[in-house]
């Protein structure tokens, strides 16, 4: 059974996506997250009960969790998905083909793949996420991050607009934040490094370090 043959075209697809997930990943062009970027510690004394109950409850957050969504990045649950679909629509159409002497409709072998394949994803990637390196969270207090150095990785960060701000916390672990400058009339663009130097409930305010003025030595 070929994968280029026409009833096997959802699959066909579905493995050429799987590829190019998989260059992405490997040029550094897939590191996608899912979710919030940083893992609220109930114990941690700054640990913000809202933002948490946001970021988890409800049918969404439970359905998330059911699928195994959070547990790996987002392009990694992806890839997972994409080739547990391609082989189990591979082995339906086989299956069909050996009982009925055709194989099923594209769009009805799509179907039942797909059925198949997401609680085949979700029970894979449960055990997956404790071998991947989990340097993208941390159970840390947010408050803690404030005085750590951090880099805008995207947009231009202005009062009210604030931009997606990479910093690692005191154990080299990387969170990614909404960061905003410090001084209403100061821009901060992406590349630059800043100074966390304040936080207002999720969202922090920095300096450019290359802004800064040090004292003289004396």
């Amino acid at each position: 059974m070929s994968l280029l043959a026409d009833y096997n075209l959802p699959f066909a697809i579905s493995f050429g996506l799987m590829v190019l997930a998989l260059l992405l990943q490997l040029v550094g062009l897939g590191d996608f997250d899912f979710g919030g970027d940083v893992e609220f510690d109930v114990d941690a004394p700054d640990f913000d009960a809202e933002a948490a109950e946001a970021t988890s409850a409800g049918f969404g957050g439970a359905l998330l969790t059911l699928l195994g969504l959070g547990r790996v990045p987002l392009m990694v649950w992806l890839m997972v998905f994409l080739l547990l679909f391609t082989v189990t629509g591979m082995a339906i159409q086989l299956f069909a083909t050996n009982l009925a002497g055709a194989p099923l409709y594209p769009a009805l072998g799509a179907l039942f793949a797909g059925g198949a394949s997401l609680p085949l994803t979700a029970t894979l990637v449960r055990p997956l996420g404790g071998l991947l390196p989990q340097d993208e969270t941390s159970a840390v207090g947010l408050s803690s991050l404030v005085g750590q150095r951090g880099t805008i990785t995207t947009g231009k960060a202005a009062r009210g607009s604030p931009a997606r701000t990479k910093v690692r916390d005191r154990y080299g672990q990387a969170h990614y934040v909404m960061l905003e400058p410090h001084e209403d009339a100061s821009t901060i663009h992406e590349g630059d490094e800043v100074l966390l130097v304040r936080r207002e409930g999720n969202t922090f305010f920095g300096v450019p370090l290359a802004e800064r003025k040090l004292a003289p030595v004396s």
